[in-house]
């Protein structure tokens, strides 16, 4: 009698662990694809970063918009040198570009980061 009832609790048994086993298992497949897809889009961002320097850099070869900044920005410094009259130009310029609606001083700052490439922008605002 006794062995009637051990076959069907031991059959019950492994039935049981037999789902828990492929519970554990679907559960562990389902972390493998989540990780492969966070990897995929790591990848994909940085493989996109990439070709924007790359598509900025040959955009700017034949370009004078480098230099046209460069030069943008000499002025002020070459200013601030030239005594009290530079230094008040300078100073009054400015103050006229903090009257400036905000979507113009961030337009310029959108131009001058296109300009050095998106990854050369974020480094020299201290962003990684």
């Amino acid at each position: 009698m006794l062995g009637a009832l051990i076959g069907p609790i031991a059959s019950l048994a492994g039935t049981f662990l037999q789902g828990q086993l492929e519970k554990t298992k679907a559960n562990n497949e389902v972390k493998v694809a989540t990780a492969k897809a966070k990897a995929i889009v790591i990848q994909r961002q940085a493989t996109g970063e990439i070709e924007w320097d790359i598509e900025a850099i040959k955009g700017s070869t034949s370009s004078w918009k480098d230099e046209w900044i460069t030069i943008l920005f000499s002025v002020p410094l070459i200013l601030a040198f030239c005594g009290e009259w530079g230094r008040g130009v300078v100073q009054e310029g400015f103050t006229a570009l903090q009257t400036m609606p905000e979507w113009y001083q961030y337009s310029l700052g959108l131009i001058v980061a296109a300009s050095l490439g998106m990854r050369g922008a974020t480094k020299m605002f201290g962003k990684k």
